[in-house]
Parts: C-alpha cells; sequence; structure tokens
C-alpha cells in the first residue's frame, strides 16, 4: 500500500494505466529567418488556441461554467502580450529557434509565480505549464494521449495531471486517478471531486512502484492506494462501495427535509460558494441559502481588475440561482496568501496580520466602491446579505457605513435602484472583535463567524506551519468559549449568528455549537446533507448539555474524548 493526499472521496478498483512524462527534448538551434521562425510560432498559437476553446465547449457540457472558466484563463494566456511576446522577442533579438524560446519563456514565468509562494500562484505555474506544454508540442510534432480517447475502464497514473487532461476524463472508462504530486486545491483535484472520481494525489516517488496492468484500490477518503490487493481485501472493498452508494442515496431523501432537532429546534444549512454556479449545487444538495459567497474569486480569475458590470452580472446570477434564498456576499477579502498579481502589495513579514481585506478596502476605496455599487445594483435580483471580513473594531464598521452611504448616494444621483432593507454583517475572526461583540452587534444585523483565522489567531498557530499545525485544533477551550461569547452577544441584542468557517461542517463540533445556539451553519455543498442527517438525529436539550459539559473541560484531548463517547442516542 502506498499513501498520499486524498484528493476526492470514493472507492475505486480499476487496471493502472500509466503516461509516462517524456518530456521532449530542446535543443537551441541558430535560425537566420526569424520573421518565418515567429510566423511558426504565430500559426502553433492558433492551434492552440482551436484545440483549447474545444475543451471549453466540451467541459462546460461534461462539467459545467466554472470548470470551463480554467480555460478560459488558459485562452487569455494565449493572448498575454507579456507571455507570447516573450517568446517573440527572444526568437527576434538571439536568433534562436521557437521551441527554445517557448521552452526558456516557460521556465521564467513559472519560476516567477512558484516563487511567490502562495497557492493560488503555484496554480497559475501550472497553467502555464500546460498551455505551454501543448504550444510545445504543436511546435514539435508529439502527439499526446487523450484521456477522452481510453477504450478501457482504467485507473491513471501520471506524475501530474494537468486541468486539460482532466477536463477531458472520460467518466465512464476512467475510475480513478492517482499522481505523484498535487493537493486537494489543485485545478485537477477540484475537477475530479466535481466528476465524483475518486482520486489520490501527492504519493510522491511510490507512484514508481505501480506497473502497468496493476489491480489497484484507490481509496480516495483515506489517502490509500493499494497495489494488486488479496482476495479479501477485495470482497472488503467491494462491500465499502455498496455502503457508499447506499448511504448517497438514503441522505439524498433528506434534501427536502427541515434541518430541525428532534426536539424541534430549527438551524439552517447553507452552502459556501466561490461563484454563481457554485449556487445550483447548494440547491441540489439540499441548503436554505448561500452563508458565504467568496468574491475575491471573482478577482483572482482575472487578469486586471473586475469591473462594476462584470460584478454586478456576478452577484445577480448568484442571487437567482437560489430563487429568493438568502445569499452572504463577503465583500473582497485578499491579502496574506490570497494576492493579486495585477495589484502588487508590498511584501510584509507578517502578511496575515497585515494590509488585507477590510484594511485594504479602506484604503483602495475606489476598489471597494465599486464591489458596492455592484452588490446593490443586484440586490433587486434576490435575498441579498452584504458581510465585511477581518473587522477588529468598531471604527471600521463606521467607516464602511459611511462608504456604503456614499454608494447609495451616488446610485440615487443617477437614478440606479437598490433596495433600502439589505442586511449588513460582519465576520467574527479576530479574538479583538469576539471579545467586544456585544459593542460591535450594535451596528450590524449579523454575525457569520469564520473559524479558519479565528481559531489561528486565537491559538497564534500558522495552520500551514507543519512544525506547529498540530496545535491548531478548533475544540480547543479558548475558541469555544469565545463563539459561546459571540453567540450570547448577538442573542442578547435579538441579532443571528451564523458560521462560515470549516468547523461548521466538522461533524464532531456540531452537536457543541447547536448546544451554545449558533443558529445558521454554512459549509462546503458536499457537507450539507451530512450536517442535516445528524441534526435531526439529536435533541437540543441534549446538545446543551453535551455543550455545558465541554465549556467545563481543560483540554481538547479531554473534549474530543468525551465527544467520542457520547453517542447520538445520547444526545
Amino acid at each position: 500500500m502506498i499513501k498520499g493526499i486524498g484528493a476526492s472521496s470514493g472507492v475505486s478498483i480499476g487496471k493502472a494505466f500509466i503516461i509516462k512524462e517524456d518530456k521532449p527534448k530542446v535543443e537551441k538551434r541558430k535560425i537566420e529567418n526569424t520573421t518565418l521562425e515567429i510566423d511558426r510560432f504565430k500559426s502553433a498559437i492558433i492551434t492552440a488556441e482551436e484545440e483549447i476553446k474545444a475543451i471549453v465547449e466540451l467541459t462546460n457540457k461534461t462539467l459545467g461554467e466554472e470548470e470551463a472558466e480554467i480555460f478560459e484563463a488558459h485562452l487569455l494566456i494565449l493572448q498575454d502580450p507579456e507571455f507570447l511576446g516573450a517568446v517573440e522577442l527572444k526568437i527576434n533579438s538571439e536568433g534562436v529557434n521557437a521551441e527554445f524560446a517557448l521552452e526558456e519563456t516557460i521556465n521564467m514565468f513559472v519560476s516567477i509565480f512558484e516563487d511567490m509562494g502562495n497557492e493560488y500562484m503555484i496554480e497559475r505555474a501550472a497553467d502555464v505549464k500546460d498551455v505551454g506544454g501543448r504550444i510545445m508540442n504543436l511546435l514539435l510534432g508529439v502527439k499526446t494521449i487523450a484521456l477522452g480517447d481510453i477504450k478501457e475502464q482504467c485507473i491513471i497514473v501520471k506524475k501530474d495531471l494537468t486541468p486539460s487532461d482532466t477536463a477531458q476524463m472520460n467518466k465512464e472508462k476512467v475510475l480513478g486517478f492517482v499522481t505523484g504530486v498535487g493537493g486537494r486545491t489543485s485545478h485537477s483535484a477540484i475537477m475530479a471531486r466535481t466528476l465524483g472520481i475518486p482520486a489520490v494525489v501527492g504519493v510522491g516517488l511510490a507512484i514508481e512502484e505501480i506497473k502497468e496492468g496493476d489491480l489497484l484500490v484507490v481509496h480516495g477518503d483515506k489517502g490509500e492506494v493499494i497495489i494488486n490487493p488479496e482476495e479479501e481485501v477485495l470482497v472488503e472493498v467491494k462491500k465499502l462501495q455498496a455502503e457508499i452508494l447506499q448511504e448517497k442515496t438514503y441522505l439524498m431523501t433528506l434534501k427536502a427535509l427541515e434541518t430541525i432537532t428532534l426536539d424541534g429546534r430549527k438551524v439552517e444549512l447553507s452552502g459556501n460558494i466561490g461563484n454563481p454556479e457554485d449556487a445550483k449545487q447548494v440547491l441540489a444538495l439540499g441548503g436554505q441559502g448561500v452563508g458565504l459567497f467568496r468574491t475575491e474569486f471573482l478577482y483572482m480569475d482575472n487578469n486586471s481588475l473586475p469591473t462594476e458590470e462584470q460584478q454586478f452580472k456576478a452577484y445577480k446570477e448568484a442571487l437567482e440561482n437560489m430563487g429568493g434564498k438568502g445569499v452572504i456576499i463577503r465583500t473582497l477579502d485578499i491579502g496574506g496568501d490570497k494576492k493579486l498579481p495585477y495589484l502588487p502589495l508590498k511584501e510584509e513579514l507578517n502578511p496575515f496580520l497585515g494590509y488585507r481585506a477590510l484594511r485594504l478596502c479602506l484604503k483602495e476605496k475606489d476598489i471597494f466602491k465599486t464591489q458596492l455599487r455592484a452588490l446593490l445594483r443586484a440586490s433587486v435580483f434576490g435575498n441579498l446579505k452584504i458581510m465585511f471580513p477581518m473587522v477588529s473594531c468598531v471604527e471600521e464598521i463606521r467607516q464602511v457605513k459611511g462608504v456604503l452611504e456614499e454608494v447609495k448616494k451616488e446610485l440615487r444621483k443617477e437614478g440606479l435602484g437598490y433596495k433600502e432593507s439589505i442586511e449588513i454583517g460582519i465576520m467574527i475572526e479576530i479574538p479583538s472583535a469576539a471579545m467586544i461583540s456585544d459593542l460591535l452587534i450594535k451596528e450590524v444585523d449579523f454575525f457569520s463567524i469564520g473559524t479558519n483565522d479565528l481559531i489561528q489567531y486565537t491559538i497564534a498557530v500558522d495552520r500551514m506551519n507543519e512544525e506547529v499545525s498540530y496545535l491548531y485544533n478548533p475544540l480547543h477551550p479558548a475558541v469555544l468559549r469565545l463563539i459561546k461569547l459571540v453567540i450570547d452577544n448577538a442573542h442578547k441584542a435579538g441579532k443571528w449568528v451564523g458560521m462560515c468557517g470549516e468547523m461548521a461542517g466538522d461533524l464532531k463540533a456540531v452537536p457543541i455549537l447547536i448546544g451554545i445556539g449558533l443558529d445558521e451553519f454554512s459549509m462546503n455543498a458536499p457537507s450539507i446533507l451530512k450536517a442535516k442527517e445528524l441534526i435531526r438525529k439529536v435533541s437540543y436539550e441534549g446538545c446543551k448539555r453535551i455543550a455545558e459539559q465541554v465549556l467545563l473541560m481543560a483540554t481538547s484531548e479531554e473534549i474530543e474524548e468525551y465527544l467520542r463517547e457520547t453517542r447520538e442516542g445520547q444526545i
């Protein structure tokens, strides 16, 4: 057995289909007629563009608009004057062949993006490699294996799968995949989850243990790959597959049912989304609203700041897709590990505590006002709630409300409509905000607790740092006490509280959160039905008793042990 990262859940059994990474060797040649060489390069660009447009069309049909946007970004690379210009300049100035000029340019761009050190830019480097590799193969006349053309069912094994690879996968033939590199947030992993294909990535050099035709079991939840399993293992795996299918079928029967405890306590289950199309999945999986629309993806998927019209269209679409159900749209939250290449920010020693999110928006007022204009204009098309991130004090909320009033005044003057009665809220993700939540709630209509950062800031643990990440624990007593304080203060003021961090979908934490009065849980859409199942099996009174006990405990280990011993029937 080999271990990796579980990138897409489920279990599959199939024969290994190994795709070798035979990178074509590029030689440097002197070119006399650089004009003809540039024409040859441009011809390869035109063909690459035609191929990618075909992939966009296929992806739209099979996976949806969100995944197709990845290849729209690839088309932008093919039109990028900096990228193309760098290749042409090298051909002209150095008199070299197009293949050599292209390879040097790819390496330069990939190096720049990877050196930025954040996940988003590393993904951009992968896009450049993918597009550059396509052009290179066209220049060299190398034919590539199209995963859509695979004739027999198999499990794909490759050092690295590009977005183009996964987009063209035939779901009926590709039962799963294993890669040497990659992580849960890579494009290929996201696409595997969309397709429902089990995947294990990042197995490293262990990928070399797999031979062509080996029978593999890919366990996408555990991040395990079993090579040529014994018969008794296969029997167990097939039994597990049947159980997974049965559970999925059962969970879908809960879709239309209320999210209500055994003794009648109702809570709201919402979904976190990154684009308007995701709203459809939230509804399809029983979500009652959108608890967090991360608008930064509209900015990160662009080569320049999105215009007011682009944003208006996206917000309007999300609101319409939800058919009148609540949609909480968070204003721009960049900085920290999320950077925009077209908005250079000063290097900071501690960017997570620096110039980011609301702090940036209050300084970059033009950017902020453009977004607020788009949000207000879209408000007439649904049930919009606006949320502001990274609030640390009352003064910031008052500044925000001032900017919001400025924008409303501008829209009225221009005769552009918007809803007057829009709820506004803030994320509670900084300990100072939690401590003065009794003061902050007087300024807003609701809170949403962003546990990802609240945990990190409360315990002083960088969750991305492998040396200390073991300390990052949602069940730390300090975190639970802060959450209770926030909920109590909001309820005293007659306001409601949601949670949009990963903790909201953590089934261990759900009974505690119900017990301390959380009103709304917002999570990734695939987690909604499992949470609903749990909530419908417990009582509010039982959850309150659990919360009371947990809040008296001194360590997260004690809390976890207590939760393990407490069965659903006792709650």
